[in-house]
């Protein structure tokens, strides 16, 4: 503490005063006068120094206590139930601690989720890499049959599809999860959303002969994004259609109330086991009644989707009865 220039200064100054003071006192009116203004300035000086030195002492413990922030140790508490300056910086240090905390945690939790995501990818990615490149070398065969090169070859563009979905759909997702994906709030009407989402299994329902009933009033509307919520809608209907048999049901109902829009999809399909009901929104799960084609993701983009436009996504299905879903967006959320 000594070796400080701001209190070597000080002392200096202080003893220039006492020093003054006692030749005044001596001159102007006694040794007696003059000693005890020694004594005083004395008394001064060491209390000066004794608080001098426990405020170092405090800001050394500071110092500490920063340090082992700064290694990551976050569980310090420095806070205290006095009043002064110091009480001000430690409370302050211990919210700035309790920020760090949380960044921390928060980082921990994204390289979790992005070494989940490598690893997910990796294994649903080595299987149709694997069947290409079996493809690969027995086209590289010149005895083989014509008709073969003409399979193998369709077989490779339907896989090397599957990867350019399955990579799309995983980006899609992992924008919704870091929370960058900008959802519009426009006047969405669901018969043009049901329209449009519809389209792209009109040709699979066809082939297996599927009707489609859609009953709702053309002005029933919600607050949303309309090419997100299409992106939902299309993976829910080809779930429905994958797991309908030839000449089932497909149904559409949507309606609104003062409080939220209602749109419920129902099938007289296969159903959903109870025991896979919790699980049917986790990404890759594939439960009993999962085709072989299944990668498991759709129910989970739908469910992302929907819930980040503050939206309520629930399921109900029975065995050999069918599956209901139930979407439900908000008017306000409270």
């Amino acid at each position: 503490m000594l070796r400080n220039r701001e209190i070597q200064l000080y002392m200096l100054v202080f003893i220039a005063i006492t020093l003054t003071a006692i030749v005044a006192a001596i001159v102007l009116f006694s040794a007696h006068v003059a000693l005890f203004v020694f004594v005083t300035a004395a008394l001064l000086i060491l209390c000066s120094l004794l608080f001098t030195k426990w405020r170092y002492n405090e800001i050394a413990k500071l110092s500490g206590y920063l340090r082992r922030i700064t290694s990551g140790d976050y569980s310090l508490d420095l806070r205290d139930n006095h009043e002064g300056e110091l009480s001000i910086l430690k409370s302050d240090i211990y919210k700035v601690t309790l920020k760090l905390s949380e960044h921390s945690s928060l980082l921990q939790q994204d390289k979790v989720k992005l070494t989940n995501a490598i690893s997910d990818i990796s294994h649903q990615l080595k299987t149709p890499l694997t069947s290409m490149m079996v493809m690969a070398d027995l086209l590289g065969d010149t005895k083989l049959e014509d008709s073969k090169r003409v399979e193998f070859t369709e077989n490779i563009r339907v896989q090397l599809e599957r990867i350019e979905w399955l990579v799309s759909s995983l980006l899609k997702l992992s924008k919704m999860d870091a929370g960058t994906v900008p959802f519009k709030k426009d006047t969405v009407y669901v018969a043009e959303l049901v329209e449009r989402a519809i389209q792209p299994v009109l040709v699979p329902m066809d082939v297996k002969q599927l009707t489609l009933h859609i009953t709702g009033d053309k002005e029933v509307s919600f607050i949303g994004d309309f090419n997100w919520s299409t992106e939902a809608l299309i993976n829910i209907f080809k779930n429905c259609v994958e797991h309908t048999e030839d000449s089932g049901e497909i149904s559409i109902s949507f309606s609104e109330n003062t409080l939220f829009t209602q749109i419920i999809i129902s099938d007289n399909g296969k159903g959903i086991p109870k025991e896979d009901l919790p699980y049917i929104f986790k990404r890759f799960y594939k439960g009993k009644n999962a085709g072989e084609e299944s990668i498991g993701i759709g129910l989970a983009m739908a469910y992302s989707i929907i819930k980040s436009q503050q939206g309520d996504f629930e399921v109900r299905s029975e065995i050999s009865k069918g599956t209901q879903f139930f979407i439900k967006f908000y008017k306000r959320v409270i």
